[in-house]
């Protein structure tokens, strides 16, 4: 398989996405430092480095809400129920970034490593 591919499968499986290990989170909203198996750095690189992953979780919750949204208003045209939209539109923005978190920093890191792969000093 490609690499891109398998960067992104091992991240979508809240893996390592550099050695495919497990155990990368300590809690749902708190990952490790460290990979447990290969030893890379969860934050690589310079402060701020997060943000690209806060910025992959809102997009991620967007598009699915967006989604969700776009299906429902299909799916019950003409006589589309506005309000349950509304607010089950704004429960979803809520809740799917707290749902995307840990997806978004394994994804944010696989795609840091597609770009800058692991140097043997990192760990």
């Amino acid at each position: 398989m490609p690499r891109p591919l398998v960067l992104l499968a091992r991240a979508l499986s809240l893996r390592c996405p550099n050695c495919g290990g497990g155990g990368m989170f300590a809690a749902w909203l708190r990952m490790k430092p460290h990979c447990p198996t290969c030893g890379l750095r969860t934050e690589r690189g310079e402060q701020g480095y997060v943000v690209g992953a806060y910025m992959f979780n809102i997009m991620a919750a967007e598009l699915a809400w967006g989604a969700l949204f776009v299906g429902a208003v299909v799916l019950t045209w003409p006589d589309v129920p506005w309000d349950p939209l509304l607010w089950g539109g704004g429960v979803l923005m809520l809740a799917l970034p707290f749902l995307f978190y840990p997806f978004s920093k394994t994804v944010f890191l696989a795609f840091d490593l597609l770009f800058r792969p692991a140097q043997e000093t990192e760990s």
